[in-house]
């Protein structure tokens, strides 16, 4: 292979087919070809990419407790620009919107545990209706059972174990669906953020706190945009990573609730919508269009460097800024034809992997087409599904930002890059922020041309 230790991972410009070589694996093995060095949706529309996965973990120095007054006094004087130099619109809050966030925490469970105001409940459901025990009492069956509880939490959970760690503020409301259980939470939308922001970029110390802001206000954007989007499920938003990680209030420190009170109502907008504010954990030093799912370019979702001053990427401290991962040959054969459905290849009786090819890339230098020759045919996977293919005990590739070449009787890809690539990098988001940028400053960077406007009850 070309990998060379010192290579800083080269991007072809005109990638080539990487084939297993003809002789013993002893003789020189096929190569990537080495070039000068560069500067990193769903498939169909009833596909929705995980959008919103947890940022991988990262540890970060300090306690998640509030900035000082001195603390924020000495951070914005380090502040690239101030957030004050940008303008942001207050205008009252829609009548539409004035409302809280319905977030569907319990999808399809078929047992549900609630604490509630001293008491306990086991919830079970059949046949479209409830079975609702309190404490040993005998199950009373209902069409639907709400909790709620003024300035208290809800506990929820699929096990008694889990009540412990389970906090929801606002109302839940569970419903049957046939034998299983949805569970929706009704949450004024700060608070619901609450919820989110340790989830999504981590706790983080103070000197990163406009990091936690950005995220406040990408998020709050994002549950926006979702309001009545999932009517026929019965809620607005999954509280998983198949839109933003919600997990109640057991996570909230001073520091993150002092994020989402001090960017309260602040969203991101875009010919006066509300933006899709994709966002992803380590970009590798360049982001993302929406190409990589198939879909029109938006105007701020753009690929654009994401470089210091020195030429590194923001993300850099990410533990996935550089990967790599090896397969043997029979391993790959049998991912291959294991994940064939996922990335919709017809091939799937083969028994050899010949060459893989990647045809090409899209602007970040992210793989756009990558070619499988087999013994039974060629078939292709594109875009970001390429890191389905190699998908194994249920994990995905990192990123679609890698080269592939075949050493010692196997498959290697060397990568970086963590998520899909668009729009904001979380790790690039944390760094901007020890670095002393405000969070408007960053919001703009990653989601050129938006405007910043604050809705006011």
């Amino acid at each position: 292979m070309s990998f060379a230790d010192d290579d800083g991972f080269d991007l072809p410009d005109m990638p080539k087919a990487v084939e297993k070589p003809a002789q013993e694996p002893s003789q020189a093995p096929a190569q990537v070809p080495a070039t000068p060095e560069k500067s990193a949706a769903p498939d169909t529309a009833d596909e929705v990419p995980l959008n919103f996965a947890p940022i991988e973990a990262t540890s970060v120095s300090g306690t998640g407790t509030a900035p000082s007054a001195a603390t924020k006094s000495s951070s914005a004087k380090a502040n690239v620009s101030s957030a004050a130099d940008t303008t942001i619109h207050a205008q009252k809050i829609p009548a539409n919107l004035n409302r809280p966030v319905r977030v569907g925490i319990y999808v399809d469970e078929k047992e549900l545990y609630v604490k509630h105001g001293g008491d306990e409940f086991h919830i079970t459901a059949a046949s479209g209706k409830l079975k609702v025990a309190k404490g040993k009492s005998k199950p009373e069956t209902v069409t639907a059972k709400t909790f709620t509880q003024a300035g208290r939490c809800t506990s929820i959970a699929p096990s008694k174990k889990q009540l412990a760690y389970s906090c929801y503020p606002g109302e839940i409301k569970l419903t049957a669906k046939g034998n299983t259980i949805l569970a929706v939470n009704k949450v004024d939308v700060e608070q619901y953020l609450r919820g989110v922001i340790p989830y999504e970029i981590g706790k983080l110390d103070s000197s990163r706190f406009s990091a936690l802001e950005a995220q406040a206000v990408a998020a709050r954007t994002y549950a926006y945009k979702h309001f009545n989007s999932r009517d026929a499920m019965g809620f607005d938003i999954y509280a998983d990573t198949k839109d933003q990680v919600y997990k109640g209030l057991t996570s909230a420190t001073a520091l993150t609730d002092s994020a989402v009170k001090g960017t309260a109502g602040i969203v991101m907008m875009y010919n006066g919508e509300f933006i899709i504010a994709y966002y992803h954990s380590t970009c590798g030093g360049e982001t993302e269009t929406l190409a990589t799912w198939g879909r029109e370019n938006l105007p701020y979702l753009q690929s654009k460097p994401d470089l210091r001053p020195d030429g590194t990427p923001w993300c850099s401290e990410s533990s996935y800024s550089q990967w790599e991962r090896k397969f043997s040959e029979k391993e790959t054969v049998a991912l291959f034809k294991q994940n064939a459905k996922e990335v919709k290849s017809k091939i799937t009786n083969f028994s050899e992997v010949r060459s893989i090819s990647i045809l090409d890339t899209l602007p970040s230098g992210r793989i756009l087409t990558l070619e499988v020759d087999t013994d039974k045919g060629v078939f292709q996977v594109v875009g970001d599904k390429v890191r389905w293919l190699f998908k194994k005990n249920g994990s995905i590739l990192p990123s679609s930002f890698f080269r592939i070449g075949y050493d010692d009787g196997g498959w290697v890809i060397r990568g970086k890059g963590f998520g899909h690539g668009v729009g904001m990098c979380q790790m690039g988001v944390r760094a901007r922020a020890a670095a002393g940028q405000d969070f408007a400053t960053i919001l703009t960077h990653y989601y050129p041309g938006i405007i910043l406007e604050k809705f006011v009850r």
